[in-house]
């Protein structure tokens, strides 16, 4: 997985270590892997989050470099994702590999058929920067 500190809004820390918590005592492997990432994560207010930061409803534009594919997704919590409706779950491998990165950020991370290398192209909404904290 990647060394680089993400960035975490405060409520989504919340929110997320209670999913965890939950779906690690459930036997989900990539609850444990959202751990470690958002463990070492920098906390900040929802109102002070940089715009360009992927965030819990963000809907963010990234590209499998390996794949030369572009793919479009908001980054949801898990009871509110549906892939064939571009809601990818923050508990997915991908999802949790994009939250706390940063537009233009290049990323390695494990999924089950391998290595991925991710290129965040844009974020076309984020919340906190259209004055939504409360999602």
């Amino acid at each position: 997985m990647n060394k680089k500190r993400i960035i975490v809004n405060e409520r989504d820390y919340l929110k997320l270590k209670q999913i965890i918590n939950e779906s690690i005592t459930s036997g989900n492997v990539n609850a444990k892997n959202l751990n470690a990432e958002i463990s070492n994560a920098i906390l900040i207010d929802p109102a002070k989050i940089p715009s360009d930061v992927v965030t819990m409803n963000t809907k963010v534009c990234f590209i499998d470099i390996k794949e030369s594919e572009e793919f479009v997704y908001t980054l949801v919590y898990p009871k509110d994702a549906d892939l064939a409706n571009g809601k990818l779950s923050v508990l997915a491998p991908i999802g949790t590999a994009l939250l706390g990165y940063r537009e233009g950020d290049e990323l390695v991370w494990n999924v089950p058929a391998g290595q991925k290398i991710l290129h965040i192209k844009k974020i076309i909404y984020q919340p906190e920067a259209s004055g939504n904290y409360f999602l």
